[in-house]
């Protein structure tokens, strides 16, 4: 039976069966001592003699265990017999034992299929999974239902820009920019409390170290609320549990990156400033007036969060109608809407929603859409539908913030930007 690596210190001088991938391959002498990796860790190998496998090679191999203080975790087998289930090619176009910083992201992503073998990077993906137990999981608790939507739609959430177009039969569709509709149609019909996690796309030309063309949004919609502070409240509980769950089950990868995640009481401590607050900080703090807030500004006013509230986030509410979608609900010429930047960077955009079907006919015009347009997403709010509200988390974004990445196509599997749609 096939034993685990990290469970090996239960099997000293027995007999084990382990499984895995070559990692390093070292000769001394008349002995060879070999790296095993599997998904849990890494053991040292002991041959007589030299190996007839190469590096990156599958293996099946029995042997004894023994304690050596010297190997990597202090333990090695002493190989009885071993069986190469899949030999790999010795030309491997990028090498898998060593950092990832001392490669270029071009070359990790062209040999993207090679290069999530690295454990630095698949710490990445361990951690990425834990987040997304951790919102499912508190959501559920909390009352919400898991849907999943179309990302075949027949319109922009966003007014029908920086859409992907889809040759769909004979007509034409695009890759859903969010779930929103589909979010608010679930409110209307009883529902009241969704979540969804999918992907979502925007035809933007951006190339930067902090967009995605394909990303996966972690959006929430909940009825019966009053302002945005309800949905802000609820980003902290998610925000608390999830980071109680990394730091239980990913104190190993945190540690490949030097990282860690905000206390409890740092999330409850995250101020909330309006639009025109938040500019006005970023002004007084970078030395200049500013008329919007741009990633400089969102970085600045991290700076202000930490050394006013000791901790590297910030709520920023009351943003202006016009920076807005349109079913953001208006106040004056405010909205009821805000973003979270956590250590620098946007990671939620969320708020209430108009819910009035007199309200919404309205807006429309205000935005150059038309009820026509639209489907029959106004059905939703002709035919009764609660006061709401929702938000999305970029799950990619808060990765990067978390582990400290420089870009966010590291915290992508197979990331999707200007240039690359492959692998």
């Amino acid at each position: 039976m096939r034993v685990l690596v990290k469970e090996l210190g239960s099997y000293i001088e027995r007999s084990v069966e382990v499984k895995g991938w070559v990692h390093r391959i070292r000769e001394l002498g008349g002995i060879s001592f070999v790296l095993l990796r599997d998904r849990t860790g890494m053991v040292q190998l002991v041959y007589e003699g030299k190996v007839s496998f190469t590096q990156e090679s599958v293996l099946s191999v029995q042997g004894t265990v023994r304690k050596n203080e010297k190997a990597p975790g202090g333990l090695e087998i002493h190989v009885a017999n071993t069986e190469i289930l899949a030999q790999a090619h010795p030309d491997l176009p990028i090498p898998v034992n060593q950092e990832p910083e001392k490669l270029s992201l071009e070359a990790l992503l062209d040999h993207r299929m090679i290069s999530i073998r690295i454990p630095k990077i698949r710490s990445i993906f361990r951690v990425q999974s834990t987040i997304l137990k951790g919102f499912a999981e508190y959501l559920r608790q909390n009352g919400f239902t898991e849907i999943k939507t179309s990302k075949l739609i027949g319109s922009g959430t966003e007014g029908g820009t920086g859409l992907f177009s889809v040759e769909y039969f004979d007509t034409r569709v695009y890759l859903a920019q969010s779930p929103q509709f589909y979010k608010q149609a679930m409110i209307s019909s009883g529902m009241e409390r969704v979540f969804e996690i999918g992907h979502a796309y925007r035809a933007e030309k951006h190339d930067t170290p902090r967009h995605l063309n394909e990303y996966v949004s972690l959006d929430v919609e909940m009825a019966f609320i009053e302002t945005e502070h309800e949905l802000m409240d609820l980003e902290q509980g998610i925000l608390n549990h999830v980071f109680r769950l990394v730091k239980e089950e990913n104190g190993e990868d945190l540690e490949v990156y030097k990282a860690t995640v905000p206390t409890a009481d740092e999330v409850n401590r995250i101020p909330r400033v309006t639009y025109d607050e938040a500019k006005e900080i970023i002004s007084k703090e970078g030395g200049r007036k500013v008329f919007d807030i741009n990633p400089e500004g969102e970085r600045i006013l991290c700076d202000w969060a930490v050394k006013e509230h000791g901790v590297d986030a910030v709520f920023v509410y009351a943003f202006p109608r016009k920076k807005r979608p349109f079913y953001a609900y208006p106040e004056g010429q405010k909205t009821r809407s805000f973003d979270l930047l956590f250590r620098g960077l946007e990671i939620t955009t969320g708020g209430r929603r108009i819910h009035q079907y007199e309200m919404l006919l309205d807006a429309l015009p205000k935005f150059g859409l038309t009820p026509e347009g639209l489907g029959g997403y106004v059905d939703i709010f002709k035919y009764g539908c609660p006061p709401h509200g929702g938000f999305a988390i970029g799950l990619e974004r808060l990765t990067q913030k978390i582990l400290g990445l420089s870009n966010v196509k590291e915290a992508s599997l197979f990331p999707r930007d200007r240039k690359r749609i492959t692998p």
